[in-house]
């Protein structure tokens, strides 16, 4: 049977890799990254598992079996001051599931799964799903300037073998992660974990802002165009614009804007900024919402343009669909927990952007979400117990047990 103790040894072998005081650093295609993988190939070994790594870097354990098999995995990459358990989680909790089922079963880590260096989030999904913008994508910098191409070269993965990834999803049956719940749903309902019923629908813009550089002090009001006075407004309409409701599977949900980034030039104390750009992400349960939303906060862009003369432009920086995921191993995973936990888990819908929700396009897919007492993710505070832990994992070893 599965434990916590089992689990805490397995999330302790990571160690401290990118661990600070501000939170977890393990972007994508870093030292802290190669640093994960070599966890990743020691639990491989450990486990009795083959592995093998694709051409968009994600991480495989394989059985000794011909494929195709079950998949079980997450992530292991983090944002910039991240938790420890969002994405390591579900890879441990894959390597105790392997353990206990064998045979037909492989554990995946994908690559660049946050997208937190290069704005490229579940780029190693996207690749095996032949959903990237090929060569495009490629071309993408961080905040030093290097682009995506030179970072994956420096990892070791041929940038221009991208679209080899795709026949590797065809190894899989099916897929199944394990994720921490981010929002305190499952912890208000006094449930240990949820299975979650399908993803909103996302979409990133990118919003440039270009105005002019002047004296602080010295430059006239009716002679500004301040760019970050221009995308301060632009922040404030999108939230004021997000007021319509949307539907997933016929159930209604919210739309959810956040300003998420900002970066202005020349970001002096005494100069009006020229250039800003912007990053705000929206979320609901259908494109629907999000896209009349933008419809409104470019109308409201161009009155902004017209009264300050700050120039305005857009472009989507991401756009993920909506999934519903697969009844039928929903319909299992509830079965299970019914053995293990003595009722049925509760159903929830996620508007993070998960893996198996890519995958899940082109295979049977389906997530297992773990309580969250703080309900903070993508923070130091996120936090779970790993008996609840243990319980998905229970959960998910008897599925794939049955199916497998």
């Amino acid at each position: 049977m599965i434990t916590a103790e089992d689990l805490a040894a397995r999330l302790d072998a990571l160690g401290d890799i990118g661990v600070g005081p501000e939170g977890v650093y393990r972007l994508a295609w870093t030292e802290e990254d190669a640093a994960t993988r070599a966890w990743f190939e020691r639990q491989t070994a450990e486990t009795g598992l083959r592995f093998e790594r694709d051409p968009a870097g994600n991480l495989w354990a394989c059985p000794d079996a011909d494929p195709p098999w079950w998949g079980i995995g997450s992530h292991l990459d983090s944002v910039r001051g991240g938790g420890r358990f969002d994405g390591p989680l579900g890879v441990a909790c894959g390597f105790e599931i392997a353990a206990q089922v064998g045979g037909r079963v492989a554990v995946v880590s994908f690559a660049d799964e946050e997208g937190a260096r290069f704005n490229t989030p579940l780029l190693g999904s996207k690749a095996l799903a032949g959903r990237l913008d090929l060569p495009a994508v490629l071309d993408r910098r961080d905040d030093d300037g290097v682009s995506l191409r030179d970072a994956m070269s420096m990892a070791g993965i041929d940038p221009d073998r991208l679209a080899d990834a795709r026949p590797w999803l065809d190894r899989l049956t099916g897929f199944l992660e394990i994720h921490i719940d981010q929002t305190t749903e499952l912890a208000r309902a006094g449930e240990p974990i949820g299975v979650v019923t399908g993803l909103g629908a996302r979409t990133r813009l990118e919003v440039k802002l270009r105005g002019r550089a002047d004296h602080a002090g010295t430059t006239p009001r009716s002679e500004r165009r301040d760019a970050l006075s221009a995308a301060a407004r632009l922040i404030v309409g999108a939230e004021e614009e997000a007021g319509a409701d949307s539907t997933l599977d016929g159930e209604p949900g919210p739309l959810t804007v956040t300003a998420s980034r900002i970066i202005t030039r020349p970001n002096a104390p005494t100069t009006i900024t020229a250039e800003v750009r912007l990053w705000i992400d929206a979320r609901a349960l259908s494109f629907g919402p999000i896209d009349a939303w933008r419809e409104r906060l470019e109308a409201l862009a161009s009155e902004l343009h017209e009264r300050s003369g700050v120039e305005i432009e857009f472009a989507v920086a991401s756009r993920t669909d909506a999934r519903v995921f697969d009844r039928t191993l929903r319909r299992d995973l509830i079965r299970a927990t019914e053995d293990v936990v003595g009722h049925a888990a509760p159903e929830l819908v996620c508007f993070a952007g998960h893996d198996a929700g890519v995958v899940g396009e082109r295979v049977p897919a389906a997530m297992v979400f773990v309580r969250n007492p703080t309900g903070v993710s993508h923070a130091p505070e996120e936090a779970i117990d790993l008996e609840d832990a243990a319980v998905a994992a229970r959960v998910a070893a008897l599925t794939l047990e049955a199916v497998a």
